[in-house]
């Protein structure tokens, strides 16, 4: 990958599909600037629907490594990526680590470089659910912990880490890089051409769930899955399967109900294209909070907390339990709340831009 303009090597580590969404801005910026950049996928996401295909229509650079660590329970999977993660660090001796969102990778990313003493940056710091049941709360509170840059994307994020004893001095507040991708890839979003190619009718939802809270309990995957039954009554929805649930979503009866379609994994510029023209996207995903905030979409979350409250409060999103989940819809499809006008600040496609001034003026202090 890019150039050596500059002394010191950023070393990216992405696993997931929201890794490479967010992380495609900043490794482009950093690349006008002629950074000396490693990307390591770490392989957590290894289905080529998960993983390659989201490659290629973001225009991120083929990988300099690729780990294949593949899945497992957290506790392998996250032994798996130290050991992994640990070789490569001591063989690559980046400058700064950089590390996204909240996966098992991003963890493991951050604690070995900590370890190996290597400064980690966090893009999506500062996100608090206050839901310690879920793992990837866990993760990025111990991230940003270990991070020395730590990059946020909504002002309320600002505030969690200044009470938890960041030093401000190395927060900055620069938007959204997943929006950045958003809107740079507007235009191929075609909602008629994916209606088309999945059979859906003029009006239609989308459904995305893996959330271990919604799928991994065979009982909740049942709740779910009568939920979303009983909401297919009222509005088509289309339900592309993540690999984490699929199993049990199927076994749940989803496979089947009237006016669910079920879908394969989509690449990203397929799957936003669904999204974009949906009447309504029902999820527990805090990408997709984000995606439909952004697009007008009316978004409905089948969770009891979010880390992304700026989705509540300037976008489309409502939070719902399963029981509310039915009349939410078709309040949504009567016409509920607009988004604000505003949308959430600095979320304006210049995220990255303003993540590589951060990291090249850090190297530059820090030969």
């Amino acid at each position: 990958m890019g150039g050596n303009d500059m002394n010191g090597r950023v070393l990216h580590v992405v696993g997931t599909r929201p890794n490479f969404v967010k992380a495609a801005p900043v490794v482009a910026a950093l690349g006008v600037a002629g950074c000396d950049q490693v990307l390591v996928h770490t392989g957590q996401h290894y289905d080529a629907r998960m993983s390659d295909v989201f490659f290629r229509q973001l225009g991120l650079p083929e990988p300099d490594t690729d780990l294949g660590v593949g899945s497992g329970s957290h506790a392998r999977q996250t032994a798996d990526l130290l050991v992994a993660l640990e070789a490569e660090l001591t063989a690559r001796a980046p400058a700064l680590v950089v590390v996204y969102g909240d996966v098992n990778s991003t963890l493991a990313a951050a604690l070995v470089a900590a370890k190996l003493g290597v400064p980690v940056a966090h893009v999506e710091a500062g996100l608090r659910s206050f839901d310690m049941t879920m793992p990837e709360e866990v993760n990025r509170r111990l991230v940003d912990q270990l991070a020395e840059l730590l990059f946020v994307t909504s002002p309320e994020a600002v505030g969690h880490l200044a009470r938890e004893g960041a030093d401000l001095d190395r927060v900055h507040f620069v938007g959204n890089p997943m929006i950045d991708t958003l809107l740079t890839h507007l235009d191929l979003f075609d909602p008629a051409a994916a209606r088309a190619a999945y059979g859906l009718p003029d009006r239609y939802g989308v459904v995305t769930l893996h959330r271990p809270a919604n799928v991994d309990d065979p009982e909740a995957a049942h709740v779910a899955a009568r939920a979303l039954t009983e909401a297919a009554r009222h509005l088509d929805l289309a339900v592309p399967l993540h690999p984490r649930g699929q199993a049990a979503l199927r076994a749940a009866g989803l496979d089947g109900a009237p006016g669910v379609h079920l879908l394969e994994p989509l690449g990203y510029v397929e799957f936003m294209s669904l999204v974009r023209g949906a009447a309504a996207v029902i999820t527990d995903s805090g990408g997709v909070q984000e995606e439909t905030t952004v697009l007008g979409v009316p978004c409905l979350t089948l969770r009891t907390t979010t880390e992304r409250p700026v989705t509540v409060t300037h976008g489309t999103n409502r939070l719902v339990t399963h029981a509310e989940l039915v009349p939410a819809l078709r309040k949504a499809l009567d016409g509920g709340a607009a988004a604000s006008a505003e949308g959430p600040p600095l979320w304006d496609g210049r995220a990255g831009t303003r993540i590589a001034r951060v990291v090249t003026q850090w190297l530059e202090h820090h030969d």
